[in-house]
């Protein structure tokens, strides 16, 4: 497409080819920052692209600023959890905001998160910070001894994370000392939380001059496991009060421009917890998802749109669709894991294939035949898609297939 010089140009820190293929569609100049081994495929297929390996911030980190400022790039686009911290050390410089790096340092730890995120009013679980076992442990007990528990009673569990990574990688679910013990020295420090009961869900909301111009409720069905979009109706009664929490969100955070993915726990009684925000797409290929239920929204180009200080207000409203209301149906995806410990072949279950909502698949056969043991929630193989009308039965139909063998 032609590029519109009166437009911004646009930097996309890491390596999609889902973004690269709305980048190319669209009307913004652009450059692909990624690893050197992406070289390769840009320049056979003409991609603007600079070569940068995001190691962790260093002295060299001025450059990649300087050398994007210098080519004329207005602004520069994470696209996954290790680009974040540069995208904020990057823009601090390109719109001479140097609060824009701290902001990205908040976003990339968890435990700053959530501290920002109880400064500004919004309610958050119990946290800590953990540097060995023994912290661990301490706060195991600590948390069921305010659950006034009794000797005897099993323990609430409590959630071990990660700082700095994405989704459910290094998240584990701690309730006995064993579960304490399994924990690896090199998962230290990390962050402990208490355990919310409620109803958990992911929110993607696109913002431009501090206002959310569109935004999207993810219903979890299992975490780790299955997602779809849009919510189903009972989810999206709570919309007004999430957009209410989005808001002081934006205000806490100090978010101008951008796309954030926060997720949320709805208790019993209806009041909302936050858990997370991250300022990078979602997992879970959630952004092809609404591709597939609003026709003609691309959620890569509505990204670089809202980070774009060139948009016009025009722009952002004739762009975004009305939320539910234009969507087409509902879309969501399984991720498989193996159920065995040794497996020779993939082979999609007839009772999946043969359903009228199943789409497509992305699975590919075993390369091992042993199944290494899961750790934490683990990384699935591969996904499943689903398409179809009501709510509710995409939600029963992706709870079925945890009990499915995709991998025998």
């Amino acid at each position: 497409m032609q590029k519109d010089p009166q437009k911004g140009y646009i930097a996309l820190l890491g390596w999609s080819l889902n973004a690269v293929e709305a980048a190319e569609t669209f009307d913004r100049r652009y450059v692909v920052v990624a690893p050197e081994w992406a070289e390769d495929y840009c320049q056979k297929h003409n991609i603007p692209y600079l070569s940068w390996n995001f190691e962790r911030l260093n002295d060299r980190s001025m450059e990649i600023s300087q050398t994007l400022k210098d080519m004329g790039v207005d602004v520069a686009i994470p696209l996954f959890e290790e680009t974040v911290e540069w995208a904020g050390a990057i823009n601090s410089v390109l719109l001479d905001n140097p609060r824009l790096f701290g902001q990205s340092m908040l976003m990339r730890d968890k435990s700053l998160m959530k501290r920002r995120a109880q400064l500004g009013g919004i309610r958050v679980g119990i946290f800590e910070e953990a540097h060995d076992r023994e912290d661990v442990m301490r706060f195991l007990k600590r948390v069921n001894q305010t659950l006034l528990k009794l000797d005897g009673d099993p323990n609430d569990p409590i959630h071990f994370k990660a700082f700095d990574k994405a989704g459910c990688l290094g998240h584990r679910v701690i309730r006995t000392p064993d579960d304490v013990d399994a924990i690896p020295d090199d998962e230290f420090p990390s962050l402990m939380e208490s355990h919310l009961d409620g109803w958990e869900f992911a929110v993607e909301a696109w913002v431009h001059n501090g206002k959310v111009c569109f935004m999207n409720i993810s219903e979890y069905v299992s975490l780790g496991y299955s997602v779809f979009v849009p919510a189903s109706p009972e989810l999206e009664k709570y919309r007004p009060k999430i957009e209410a929490e989005i808001n002081k969100l934006i205000k806490a955070f100090d978010i101008e421009f951008g796309m954030i993915h926060p997720e949320y726990f709805v208790t019993s009684d209806g009041e909302m917890y936050f858990g997370e925000v991250a300022y990078r797409p979602p997992g879970f290929k959630v952004f092809e998802l609404l591709e597939r239920v609003y026709p003609g929204f691309n959620a890569y180009k509505a990204t670089m749109m809202v980070f774009d200080p060139k948009t016009t207000e025009e722009e952002i409203n004739e762009y975004f669709p009305t939320p539910v209301q234009d969507a087409t149906a509902y879309a969501g995806c399984f991720g498989v894991y193996p159920r065995r410990r040794v497996v020779s072949r993939l082979e999609i279950p007839a009772e999946t294939e043969d359903d009228p909502y199943f789409e497509s698949h992305e699975l590919t056969p075993p390369v091992e035949e042993i199944v290494t043991k899961r750790t934490a929630f683990g990384t699935h193989w591969g996904l499943v898609y689903f398409v179809g009308d009501d709510a509710g039965r995409m939600h029963s139909l992706l709870k079925k297939q945890e009990d499915q063998d995709f991998y025998v």
